[in-house]
């Protein structure tokens, strides 16, 4: 660094000139930008719907917003982005929920949608989580869910269309104050209100049965690869109807061949074990009973700079909580448990450094180094469901992590810029809680729902078994960027910070250090022989 400052000093406003370019590439250098804006049409369709509630069926509006690409490559996997699924129930409905005691309501969503090619078929489920809200007193519900939802391949010429099936509503009911609460409940606040299930079909009268969306699909002049299986699975699997004959058999077949292919995790490769950190426990660290170790792997969205960071497999200590009784409920047996975690990178609890190259002017070369750092232990809060009805499990997931991000190291075409020792966010990112009373301060919050039908494989986020977990963010100002007098932190803070970032992390399956699972031909590891994570997930974005 001081071999650079031997240069022959510039003019003062020629250096003035060439900080701020060289702040503003910075910002572009923490999120490389992806398509752009040209090159995704947004959607936003109103749907009627009728669904089925205590009280009789009852109609319902759905309005979905979404952004795809307007085009598609065959055998090039997307997914739709900024999914919003806002339903809205009328008063009727209300009424029914209060009558169950319930004040306040929070809703996951699960809307099946039909992708079609030519003749053949998929469908894909659309996963959405809201943020609890109170019951009007009167007039109808409104409730808001978002999520992450599967990637999609055309896998010849032609359009992809994409149709909204049924929806089902689950519905977490909280209790009224006892003073307040209705006289006539049916249910006794003893047990509290409980949840309910809506289920939701889409009208006879819905404009263009449903159609959401229509992507254009290229197979660039040479045909798509064959006999690729369709997918398989409750949320990606083409449903064929029952075969009358064996030639109407092959010719479903054939189709099957030709369907979209649904993927619950975007097209990837995981990194290679020796490009990732080590991750065990170790003399300063020691395992307990009930201590796990998984990598974690994602991207994070920057809203002003219209593109993501990715970050590269980070190491997670964690120690799983004992379940305790949750609260009582007539349809579900519910358990809670509290785990916590930290990063562990070098002895630190922090994520290991991570790069990002931009091309600023297209033509000067700008890297950015930072890292994540823990001001807290990470908190994962998890409600374990089973529904008594048909022993599905249910289980949501909120990790709470207090994070600054810490740029560490800056080159613009080759030279180094310094920022400084300390140049991060003034405090953790941010997130709206679900539960601020319980859980006050500043940190990141990442949803994960879980599901596993009676005989089937788990689909969705699990502790124990990883998967994807989304949230939204806001970038806090920057502060402590610069030297000799260059202050930064104006010109980071106007370019990066602010609401509306969206953040999705991958974590990996766990290794069990008391109880590992080890590979075999017949069955996959979980464990390493040195107590590692088997597993290196891929991120999705």
């Amino acid at each position: 660094m001081k071999a650079q400052r031997a240069a022959a000093p510039r003019p003062p406003r020629v250096r003035a000139r060439t900080t701020s370019i060289a702040a503003f590439v910075v910002l572009a250098a923490l999120i490389p930008t992806t398509a752009s804006a040209s090159g995704t049409q947004e959607i936003e369709v109103e749907l009627p719907y009728v669904c089925t509630l205590p009280s009789g069926q009852l109609p319902a509006t759905v309005r979905v917003s979404a952004e795809f690409p307007e085009r598609a490559g065959a055998g090039e996997a997307f997914s739709p982005s900024g999914v919003t699924t806002a339903v809205q129930l009328p008063a009727e409905a209300v009424a029914d929920l209060t009558a169950r005691g319930a004040a306040e309501v929070r809703a996951a969503t699960r809307l099946e949608v039909g992708v079609a090619q030519n003749a053949a078929t998929a469908k894909a489920t659309w996963r959405g989580g809201a943020e609890p809200v109170a019951l009007p007193e009167s007039g109808p519900l409104t409730l808001v869910s978002k999520g992450d939802v599967p990637s999609v391949a055309g896998r010849s010429d032609g359009d992809l269309t994409f149709s909204a099936g049924t929806l089902s509503i689950d519905l977490a009911l909280d209790a009224a104050d006892p003073a307040t609460a209705n006289p006539a409940a049916t249910r006794p606040a003893a047990n509290g209100p409980g949840s309910l299930t809506v289920g939701c079909a889409l009208a006879e009268d819905a404009p263009g049965q449903g159609l959401l969306a229509t992507v254009p699909v290229d197979a660039g002049g040479s045909p798509s690869p064959g006999g690729s299986p369709s997918p398989s699975g409750p949320d990606g699997a083409s449903r064929s109807p029952d075969r009358e004959a064996r030639g109407q058999g092959q010719q479903e077949e054939r189709q099957g061949d030709r369907s979209p292919e649904v993927l619950e995790t975007v097209p990837g490769a995981a990194a290679d074990r020796d490009d990732v950190p080590p991750c065990r426990y170790d003399e300063q660290h020691p395992p307990t009973d009930v201590s796990l170790d998984a990598y974690v792997t994602g991207y994070a969205n920057v809203n002003k700079m219209k593109g993501a960071a990715y970050l590269p497999p980070s190491c997670l200590l964690i120690e799983q909580g004992l379940p305790v009784n949750g609260p009582p409920d007539p349809e579900h047996i519910i358990f809670d448990t509290v785990s916590y975690a930290n990063f562990h990178y070098q002895e630190r609890k922090q994520t290991p450094p991570f790069q990002s190259t931009f091309l600023s002017f297209d033509f000067a070369p700008v890297k950015a180094t930072m890292v994540l750092e823990q001001t807290g232990p990470i908190r994962i809060d998890s409600r374990i469901k089973l529904r008594l009805s048909d022993f599905t499990t249910v289980t949501d997931t909120y990790v709470r992590a207090p994070l600054v991000l810490h740029v560490t190291h800056l080159e613009v075409n080759g030279t180094p810029l310094d920022v400084g020792s300390g140049c991060r966010t003034e405090t953790s990112l941010t997130s709206v809680d679900p539960d601020p009373a319980n859980h006050p301060g500043d940190h990141l919050v990442l949803y994960g729902r879980g599901e596993q039908i009676l005989g089937q494989d788990a689909t969705g986020y699990l502790l124990l078994s990883g998967g994807a977990l989304s949230g939204e963010t806001s970038i806090p100002a920057f502060t402590g960027c610069g030297t000799d007098g260059e202050d930064l932190d104006r010109l980071l803070t106007a370019s990066v910070s602010g609401p509306g970032n969206h953040v999705k992390q991958v974590q990996g399956q766990t290794c069990a250090i008391a109880a590992p699972v080890f590979p075999t031909p017949e069955t996959p590891g979980q464990c390493t022989e040195d107590l590692q994570p088997y597993e290196i997930p891929v991120a999705e974005r």
